[in-house]
């Protein structure tokens, strides 16, 4: 057992302090300022991860928690209940700018975040995992990604998605036996939906059952059944069913103050080619068209093409990974780019490299996947960058960057 003093919060959500030696130690479920008793579980050659066992001066930035699994269980689904919504948002500007200095090379000061106006009860989407026999079902203990913890209610979820969860709970026993995940959506016309993925394909028995209990005690339900790797079916609920396996952002109303927000640094693009790069479905190809674009879409996911089809205005989509399909595009004047948290392509940012778009507008999910790929992109000036709190209680960062060339 060993006193530290905690400094700061690391990207990951744990405080970090030093041990006597001066190793840097990450403490879970710490707070800055504060004085606390940890036990190292894992030390290696350069840092130590340690336990909390008790905090013995507490930060003024500490707070209770309102979900009651965040503590009892050891919640790995938020990390940063514990400390105060100040000290969330200034640690995730701090996540981005050390990213960006440290990995990117690039100068800046941290950027200013723009907050999120709801706090807790935000998700339309929510992922839970189902222990062999079916209990329990839940989320991860942080740490511990071999656990899984009963869930009774996650206060980040919007609240019709854990009504439809309560119901879902008392009729486990229809679930197949092959049942490894439940997703439960919520769409833009609040449509509620659960998606049943199993690890092989099997012949479901109780899928009517569930069906029809679910219509019975919820309104507005479609029930899917998806074996991994394969295609989702609807299997009960809304004839012409929301494509609920596509990927749409989890904090619509934030999603769309962050698209705005990228569109608008484009400048004028009236008669201007743009590249929509990682399009999903189409929303961001959409505002583009609105404002005069000529725009070329990529999308990997061929549900998401066919619902941008279907949905929005006509524009030149493409379907397939973006590396495979910059040779086919036409030379931009602007690009927008959103890739997933995996970051770009090197082989897309070799043609970034190579084209040099008047702008480029980068929507990142991960701070150091973005400033690898600014690292990349050697012979762009970062002209402008700003971060949004998507997810208030975790510590992911949505960031905004604008690139010109030199």
């Amino acid at each position: 057992m060993t006193s530290v003093r905690i400094l700061r919060l690391a990207a990951g959500g744990d405080g970090v302090g030093r041990l006597p030696d001066g190793k840097t130690v990450f403490v879970p479920r710490s707070a800055p300022e504060e004085l606390v008793d940890a036990a190292v579980v894992r030390e290696h050659k350069r840092f130590a991860r340690a336990r909390l066992e008790r905090v013995l001066e507490a930060s003024p930035h500490r707070v209770e928690p309102r979900c009651p699994h965040y503590v009892r269980d050891e919640c790995g689904g938020c990390q940063l209940q514990h400390v105060d919504y100040e000290t969330q948002l200034e640690s995730r500007r701090s996540f981005v700018g050390d990213a960006l200095r440290r990995l990117g090379r690039r100068e800046v000061a941290d950027p200013p975040i723009l907050p999120a106006e709801q706090q807790y009860d935000y998700r339309t989407k929510l992922t839970l995992h189902v222990a062999p026999g079916g209990r329990p079902i839940g989320l991860h203990r942080y740490d511990r990604a071999n656990q899984i913890f009963d869930l009774h209610w996650c206060h980040i979820t919007v609240p019709p998605l854990m009504e439809l969860w309560q119901v879902v709970r008392r009729l486990r026993g229809l679930l197949p036996p092959q049942t490894e995940q439940l997703v439960l959506r919520l769409d833009r016309r609040g449509g509620r939906h659960l998606i049943v993925r199993v690890g092989e394909g099997e012949v479901w028995s109780g899928a009517e059952a569930l069906g029809r209990e679910l219509q019975r005690h919820c309104e507005d339900v479609t029930l899917w059944y998806q074996p991994f790797g394969g295609v989702a079916r609807a299997l009960a609920g809304a004839d012409e069913a929301f494509p609920a396996t596509v990927f749409e952002q989890v904090h619509p109303a934030m999603g769309d103050r962050v698209r705005r927000f990228a569109v608008d640094q484009l400048g004028p693009m009236a008669g201007r080619r743009v590249w929509d790069l990682y399009a999903g479905i189409g929303e961001t190809t959409a505002e583009l068209v609105s404002r005069g674009a000529i725009v070329e879409s990529v999308e990997s996911d061929r549900r998401a093409v066919a619902e941008a089809e279907a949905t929005g205005p006509v524009a030149r989509r493409l379907t397939g990974r973006v590396e495979d399909l910059l040779t086919q595009l036409r030379r931009p004047d602007l690009v927008i780019t959103n890739p997933p948290r995996t970051g770009m392509d090197e082989r897309v940012t070799t043609v970034l490299e190579q084209l040099r778009p008047v702008r480029v507008v980068y929507i990142s999910c991960d701070p150091a996947t973005l400033a690898r790929d600014l690292q990349r992109l050697p012979h762009f000036q970062l002209r402008g960058l700003q971060a949004f709190d998507l997810f208030p209680q975790t510590t992911h960062v949505e960031t905004v960057a604008v690139l010109e060339p030199e």
